[in-house]
């Protein structure tokens, strides 16, 4: 099957689930340690593709986080994956 999920809307639910990780106290410090950014670099970069793909993967990497981010923002719990496909560089994923 196709990816039909559109570039601009995959950015959009990925800025959306950012901004979720840092309303979430114990999420926003997880994926600061996860990902070995300072919060200054994190705000710099928020909007990167780079960035955005991190963050789609961390909320992936947890069931809990999934079914709380796709609760809080109205997405089927399989939407991720297809939003993630639709990021740059999102299409390759190394499951091992």
């Amino acid at each position: 099957m196709k990816n039909t999920v559109a570039p601009e809307y995959a950015e959009t639910v990925a800025l959306r689930a950012l901004a979720w990780l840092m309303a979430e106290d114990d999420q926003r410090g997880a994926f600061i340690n996860l990902s070995g950014l300072s919060p200054d670099d994190l705000r710099a970069r928020a909007g990167t593709s780079e960035i955005l793909l991190a963050v789609v993967d961390f909320v992936l990497g947890d069931d809990a986080r999934v079914v709380a981010f796709c609760d809080s923002a109205g997405l089927r719990y399989d939407a991720l994956m297809s939003v993630r496909s639709a990021l740059p560089g999102g299409a390759e994923y190394n499951w091992t």
